[in-house]
């Protein structure tokens, strides 16, 4: 358990890495793009390098708001309802998000394999490195989502016993 918690946690730091990294390489590639084509000489391949990064950024940008509960979400229909009202809602939508992701994955996959052959167009790479952003961004979703289940039944667990969280 200690193994796969020291893995996840790796994943989690090279996850924040990587989307912050993108970020600024997306921003820096369109301000270079744009100040070229302003001289005349665009710079196509400046295109093709942000679309491929702005897929990764998506999901694992999507992953790491989850996980730091900086998702959008309206609680304010919510709280208007019981409590156990809002604990059915809560594992309702989660479940709903489970089953969608791993459709993403169903999908994601064969798409990513079918994409092989199309290529970027200036950059002479397989298209299949932006589309299997989704299958794996998803796996990365599903992960953190059964991690939020398992440790909201462990606080509802304490709270029911009349322990304090730790």
């Amino acid at each position: 358990m200690k193994l796969l918690k020291t893995v996840y946690h790796g994943v989690c730091v090279l996850e924040e890495a990587l989307v912050s990294l993108f970020v600024a390489l997306i921003t820096f590639f369109v301000f270079i793009s744009a100040v070229a084509r302003s001289f005349d000489e665009p710079l196509n391949w400046a295109q093709d390098i942000c679309l491929l990064l702005f897929a990764w950024v998506v999901f694992l940008g999507a992953d790491l708001a989850l996980r730091k509960a900086e998702f959008v979400r309206v609680e304010m229909l919510v709280m208007r309802f019981s409590a156990k009202t809002q604990k059915f809602l809560y594992y309702l939508m989660y479940i709903i998000s489970i089953v969608f992701l791993l459709v993403l994955v169903r999908y994601g996959i064969p798409l990513s394999i079918e994409n092989s052959k199309r290529l970027f167009q200036t950059l002479g790479i397989s298209y299949s490195w932006a589309t299997i952003s989704a299958p794996v961004g998803s796996v990365l979703l599903c992960v953190t989502i059964i991690l939020k289940l398992i440790a909201h039944r462990k606080d509802e667990k304490i709270i029911a016993q009349g322990k304090e969280a730790i």
